[in-house]
């Protein structure tokens, strides 16, 4: 589920809006009705998306969307308005917005618009993802690269299976890593005999990491594993 923020200050188009996308089962939408309201939702926790109406009261969306970019860089902004001008387009993605849809609009546009727009930051965020290699895990550093743990001038070094299986429970730190993801990842496959493989090495890594009593990798039952540090 993508948590998006839309801030619409007409009541009717905002409560349809937010039925009709969380109606699609992909997306978690938190409504608020003016800029100062979307501003303080926005600080209460993370969103995947935001949609900003332009003319509101209180704070429009250019200011608003200029004080979030302030507290965040990346986090994807539609900008919607009943402006067309070129002017208003400019400054849109001046303000650091990804995208703009002029009122009156079809809804099924503005979805079409959330998709392309999820699925290009999402590939992004893959791409930084397959560029890390260093890894701090409480008091080890895992090189993934070398396939090496380091704690405090010991070594440990890991097979190139523990060290992929590693760096996925890293990239997903304190988050569940599903064994299908984990399998498919690694294997390529994921029956049960690469299952059994799998928790070989998980045991193995344990042992790796059981020096600090901060870092713990549990079993989620009926979901996968998480790499916890405290």
């Amino acid at each position: 589920m993508k948590k998006i923020l839309l801030v619409e200050d007409d009541p009717n188009l905002g409560m349809l809006l937010q039925d009709y996308l969380q109606l699609k089962g992909k997306f978690d939408v938190v409504l608020c009705k003016d800029g100062d309201e979307g501003l303080r939702e926005f600080t209460k926790q993370d969103y995947d998306l935001l949609i900003l109406d332009v003319m509101m009261p209180k704070k429009d969306g250019f200011t608003l969307g200029k004080e979030i970019r302030k507290m965040n860089a990346n986090v994807p902004i539609i900008f919607a308005t009943a402006k067309g001008m070129i002017e208003d387009k400019t400054q849109a993605f001046n303000l650091g917005g990804d995208d703009y849809i002029t009122k009156p609009f079809r809804i099924e546009e503005l979805l079409l618009r959330i998709t392309a727009l999820l699925k290009r930051v999402g590939t992004s965020e893959k791409k930084e993802e397959e560029k890390q290699t260093n890894f701090n895990i409480g008091k080890y550093i895992f090189d993934f690269t070398s396939q090496m743990i380091n704690n405090d001038g010991s070594q440990q070094k890991l097979s190139t299976k523990e060290a992929e299986l590693l760096r996925l429970l890293c990239l997903r730190k304190n988050e569940v890593l599903t064994r299908e993801e984990a399998l498919l990842n690694i294997w390529h496959d994921d029956n049960y005999f690469n299952g059994r493989s799998m928790d070989v090495f998980l045991s193995k890594i344990r042992k790796y990491l059981k020096d600090d009593p901060s870092v713990e990798i549990i079993n989620v039952h009926g979901k996968g594993y998480k790499l916890l540090v405290n």
